[in-house]
């Protein structure tokens, strides 16, 4: 059963998410909202196009985990696609979760993979950002996990102060945002040193140049297509290492870590 927390009394982990703000990338006072802590006001970073405004819906929520998402897995990967499982399992092994540990989920959605964080972090904590009200209203609702707090925001514009993650995972998402690479900027900068980062997004594979096929598609349903070295030439730009491809169908699965900053006696 969820966690009978009344939607506007605060938590321990809404308290702890608040203290990760950033002073001056919030309201003076964050409210806490049906259960979230709403930091966007009347902004809608979401986009205009269909597959961008799909997700303000107040029904694809409902169906989001046991439609929606698989059908659109099946759509980007194929046969080959992973069930909710399997890919639950991916995204964990690409973070290699500890205990203690501190992740953001941008464009969380429902809370779907938020939750299994949850799980694998224990006295941690998970914080799900995402621009969607009617997505965050499922989340807190499905969401019993002590440790979880909701937070409505801009991936291109996140709320945290620097290096406040261990980890952060953006599975589903990036192909969404208008503006992906600020959205990279601003999880490599509030990404901690050795902390791990898990992506899960478009990849062009057809015949058409990623140019061609990201001008079509894009102008459509507002989803991005990124070519095949875009990602991850874009995290080793923003210092990240360790990266690591995976390219299934017209999607890939894309890990990497921050490096630490070694300091050098003089």
């Amino acid at each position: 059963m969820p966690r009978s927390i009344a939607p506007n009394t605060s938590s321990p982990a809404v308290e702890r998410a608040r203290a990760l703000f950033e002073p001056d990338r919030v309201p003076a006072t964050p409210r806490l909202k049906d259960g979230w802590l709403e930091v966007l006001g009347e902004e809608d970073p979401t986009g205009s196009h269909p597959g961008q405004r799909l997700m303000l819906s107040s029904v694809l929520p409902r169906i989001y985990e046991r439609l929606w998402r698989p059908l659109g897995a099946r759509l980007l990967m194929g046969a080959a696609a992973p069930d909710a499982r399997e890919e639950h399992r991916i995204a964990l092994d690409m973070l290699a979760l500890s205990s203690e540990e501190s992740v953001l989920d941008v464009a969380c959605g429902p809370g779907n993979f938020t939750r299994s964080f949850a799980l694998a972090v224990g006295d941690g904590l998970v914080v799900g950002i995402d621009a969607s009200e009617t997505m965050l209203a499922r989340a807190v609702k499905e969401t019993e996990s002590a440790n979880v707090a909701y937070v409505r925001g801009d991936a291109c514009a996140l709320p945290f102060r620097d290096e406040a993650f261990d980890a952060i995972c953006c599975f589903a998402a990036l192909y969404l945002i208008d503006e992906p690479m600020r959205a990279l900027d601003e999880i490599a900068r509030v990404l901690a040193p050795g902390g791990r980062v898990a992506l899960l997004s478009s990849c062009n594979r057809g015949p058409l140049p990623a140019g061609v096929a990201d001008a079509v598609v894009r102008r459509l349903a507002g989803v991005r297509i990124f070519a095949r070295e875009e990602l991850t030439g874009a995290l080793r730009a923003r210092g990240l290492s360790d990266i690591e491809q995976r390219v299934t169908g017209l999607a890939q699965f894309v890990s990497a870590r921050k490096r630490k900053v070694t300091h050098h006696r003089p």
